[in-house]
């Protein structure tokens, strides 16, 4: 059984679909190597499919960070059809069905293709949060180059008054996507950075404004408690925004990224997940582990340094190139 990820296109676009898959495989390959050599040995010499091959399979998928209370689900799953397996690559079929079962009802269309019965808002606004180190302010940099290059006006509000270079760094972004940027002092209320940042997109007809946060706070006052007063400091100037809260997560931190997502989900209520450095783990079973637990909807996925490495994530793409 197998997974047909390209529809007949024009050219152009086959070509463009092609060289994001060979990124993306690129991007990957630390975990492929794993799942892949695994799973081939599980299966070399002959071997007969009984439960200590399932419990040599479980590990894998446990190593690889699915998560044990995923592994197991998918284990009883796999456990109900590997009685007519007898190949690596027959199981390998059947993980990839099982995986990308853990998607459904989990991708997100993007931003623009609005439901005709939900208006689209002008500006639409995305508050970016997430802990230091993630990749945040990097994300919202190409996520601005993104939709520039589309043509949309996008503004960037630099609402991370607290870390040391962070309002520099984002103006950098700002500067390099062409995008606008509201800014205060470093040590500003970011509240009142992110309400002027939405009161200028307003007067400026701007499509998008990306507000970047804090991540860590070198002071008493308590990150959740900032977060929550800038998201009521937007939706006072807008009622409605922030549309969408992009929370960013590193995929080298495993298990404790969806730690951190519950954390931050909390206090904000989180849209959407963009999950980064996917290219430096062994354990990519990670994106499937944060669907399956968050139940929110994966938007991007970084596989490497570049611009076109933060890619839109499209789950059967994913499967397709941890096992092809």
């Amino acid at each position: 059984m197998g997974f047909n990820l390209f529809k007949k296109k024009s050219p152009d676009k086959k070509e463009h679909s092609t060289k994001i898959f060979s990124r993306l495989k690129n991007g990957l390959s630390k975990t492929r190597q794993v799942l892949t050599t695994d799973i081939n040995d599980l299966f070399g010499s002959s071997k007969v499919i009984d439960e200590a091959l399932f419990e040599e399979l479980e590990e894998v998928l446990i190593t690889s960070d699915l998560g044990i209370d995923v592994t197991m689900e998918m284990m009883g799953k796999i456990k109900e059809t590997a009685k007519k397996l007898s190949t690596a690559d027959e199981l390998k079929q059947v993980l990839k069905k099982e995986l990308i079962g853990l998607f459904l009802n989990n991708s997100v269309k993007d931003n623009f293709d609005t439901p005709k019965e939900r208006p689209v808002t002008k500006p639409h606004v995305i508050m970016v949060v997430g802990v230091n180190g993630t990749g945040k302010t990097t994300t919202l940099g190409k996520l601005a180059m993104k939709f520039t290059s589309q043509g949309k006006k996008v503004l960037i509000a630099a609402a991370d008054t607290f870390r040391a270079a962070a309002i520099e760094q984002v103006e950098i972004w700002a500067n390099r996507s062409n995008a606008s940027i509201v800014k205060h002092k470093e040590g500003a209320d970011p509240a009142a950075v992110a309400y002027d940042s939405v009161e200028a997109a307003l007067a400026r007809n701007i499509d998008i404004v990306l507000i970047d946060t804090a991540g860590r706070l070198h002071t008493q006052k308590n990150l959740m408690e900032e977060l929550k007063k800038i998201k009521r400091s937007i939706n006072k100037k807008l009622p409605g925004a922030p549309h969408e809260v992009l929370m960013v997560l590193d995929a080298t931190t495993g298990q404790n990224a969806i730690s951190q997502a519950n954390l931050f989900n909390e206090a904000v209520a989180l849209t959407q997940i963009a999950l980064t450095k996917l290219d430096g783990t062994a354990k990519g079973g990670i994106v499937a582990s944060i669907a399956s637990t968050m139940k929110l909807p994966i938007k991007y996925i970084g596989v490497g340094e570049q611009i076109e490495d933060l890619q839109e994530f499209d789950p059967k793409l994913f499967i397709n190139a941890l096992f092809d």
